[in-house]
């Protein structure tokens, strides 16, 4: 039997501020029924376990993110625009509530020395979906090695990510200018 749908928001909402700040480990499943307002019974109805919840609310966060990126490269108006605009989407997603403190994939797997399928395979999907689309921006702005580049592009916007653990309000200049001159010696 399925949840409605504003119950799955309920919960997806409470997961995702609660896990992703305080962390999975951290926060019992008790915290995020309190947040959300449901009982177990209807979390259990909708997700099997604390991981499948997880991985439910990574799953969210990777559609949120898509659609910022999305947006970013639709506003560029050439092909190195648009391969660089990861860096726009990720300035715009920083000020929204969920994309406030680092990276929910980059922390998921930090938890885990051996993670769950269900959370290996959402942190997969944005890992994998991030390396080829920069790959198809790449090869789209004539670059030879796209794949490289993609694979360059993902440490540069890693890294970055990791930093604001360093230093919360640390602007995407750096890595910005780290992957600009990447790009122009491709």
């Amino acid at each position: 039997m399925a949840i409605r749908a504003s119950t799955e928001t309920k919960l997806l909402d409470a997961a995702d501020e609660l896990f992703f700040t305080a962390g999975i480990a951290a926060t019992p499943i008790d915290a995020v029924l309190a947040r959300a307002g449901v009982s177990a019974a209807t979390l259990y109805r909708g997700y099997p376990s604390k991981e499948a919840l997880v991985a439910a609310a990574l799953e969210r966060r990777h559609r949120a993110w898509m659609d910022a990126w999305d947006a970013a490269i639709a506003r560029r108006t050439t092909p190195r625009g648009r391969l660089l605009a990861i860096f726009d989407a990720l300035d715009e997603f920083r000020v929204r509530p969920e994309g406030s403190r680092w990276c929910a994939f980059l922390g998921s797997s930090a938890e885990y020395a051996d993670p769950p399928e269900e959370i290996r395979a959402a942190v997969a999907r944005d890992t994998d979906t991030m390396r080829s689309r920069l790959s198809e921006l790449a090869a789209a702005a004539g670059l030879t090695a796209p794949k490289s580049i993609a694979d360059q592009l993902v440490l540069v916007i890693s890294g970055y990510l990791a930093m604001r653990l360093r230093e919360p309000q640390h602007p995407t200049d750096t890595a910005r200018a780290v992957a600009a001159a990447l790009v122009k010696t491709a």
